[in-house]
């Protein structure tokens, strides 16, 4: 158990006026306490008390825990029990009661039935917003998990030219990260050759390149339970001039929301200072997505870098910095960093160029 961040939880619990908080989105319990524990379709909730001094873990029988290596108490449930009334039999009458947002209605109506709290609320923000920012210890591991991403780039891009497909590509990316070290992919990487790419949220398919497709490489690897993310847009032979200048709008758009971000700034300031440029240059219709998302043990946590978001910028918070620009027939261009709020700027954990790469391919007639 982490008894810091624990006290941190509770302190905003009470700051916040929810006397009790039911946490049960996987991620965050694995935040809470290092035990990171799948149950499927079963309940499982990690129950907070701002009255007691250790939280305790309700789970099914299926999944035996150890409460010496915890440091708190653990109840059990059987399969053919109600879950939830074992864990409402734990808890305080009334009051305001914190919910996850992952909590599944079946558990939560089944809850409000036996009649334990006056009021539920969506409570995750608690745990959210103390996860937006990094320890020195996390921001480590981001940076270290960045390192091997941009090692496992330049050792992927010149296979876009091998022949293989995107699905060959991704699970040869998948052993590249092994041999570097890291446990495999943070998320299943965007591999795109051509209009492929032009598609922001593609998914990898058995397409190959031919001569003067962009190749769009949205790639992260996990590393000591961190994750990377990083997208680097090459080109296979030549690319068009068109292509060539939609590449150099994306990475001044890219440099533009980097240099946007440090402590008192808004996620929004960093999305319109890339978004502005790129409609400037008259292609902002094709930039359909926001300019970014947080991260940390999860590739997407939550907030993110968008033009409805004007939560200030404070150290530590890490977040990625991806505007793109899509026209199918031409190119499809992102290119994403990640970057980390200091104490008086930014830093990028990514160092991989984002210098324009035609990669050596054989034109074919």
């Amino acid at each position: 158990m982490d008894w810091t961040r624990y006290k941190r939880v509770i302190d905003s619990m009470k700051e916040e006026g929810i006397a009790q908080l039911i946490v049960t989105d996987s991620v965050s319990v694995y935040y809470l306490t290092g035990k990171l524990v799948n149950c499927m379709e079963r309940m499982m909730a990690l129950y907070l008390d701002v009255e007691k001094e250790k939280p305790l873990l309700i789970i099914g029988k299926l999944f035996p825990q150890n409460e010496e290596t915890l440091g708190f108490p653990v109840v059990y449930f059987d399969d053919t029990d109600d879950a939830v009334g074992v864990l409402a039999s734990h808890m305080r009458k009334g009051g305001t009661i914190g919910i996850d947002k992952t909590w599944p209605a079946r558990f939560l109506l089944r809850l409000m039935e036996l009649g334990v709290g006056d009021k539920y609320v969506n409570a995750s923000y608690i745990i959210d917003h103390i996860r937006q920012v990094k320890t020195p210890e996390e921001q480590e591991k981001m940076r270290a998990a960045s390192l091997v991403n941009d090692q496992s780039m330049g050792e992927l891009i010149p296979l876009t030219a091998s022949g293989m497909n995107e699905v060959e590509l991704g699970e040869e990316l998948r052993k590249i990260y092994v041999k570097n070290g890291a446990v495999g992919h943070s998320f299943e990487p965007i591999v795109g050759f051509g209009d492929n790419g032009a598609d922001p949220h593609h998914e990898s398919d058995e397409s190959t390149g031919k001569y003067g497709d962009c190749v769009v490489l949205d790639i992260g690897c996990l590393l000591n339970g961190y994750c990377s993310d990083m997208t680097r847009t090459v080109f296979l032979g030549k690319a068009s001039d068109e292509a060539r200048k939609i590449y150099e709008i994306v990475k001044e758009a890219n440099r533009r929301g980097i240099e946007a971000v440090g402590p008192g700034a808004r996620f929004s300031d960093v999305d319109k200072a890339a978004r502005d440029y790129i409609t400037e240059m008259g292609y902002g219709d094709a930039f359909t997505h926001r300019t970014g998302h947080c991260i940390g043990i999860e590739v997407h946590e939550f907030g993110d870098v968008s033009s409805s978001n004007d939560e200030i910028l404070k150290p530590g918070m890490t977040f990625s910095v991806e505007p793109g620009i899509y026209v199918p027939g031409v190119a499809g261009v992102r290119i994403e960093d990640l970057v980390l709020v200091t104490e008086d700027g930014h830093e990028v954990l990514n160092h991989f160029t984002k210098d324009l790469i035609e990669v050596p391919f054989e034109k074919k007639d």
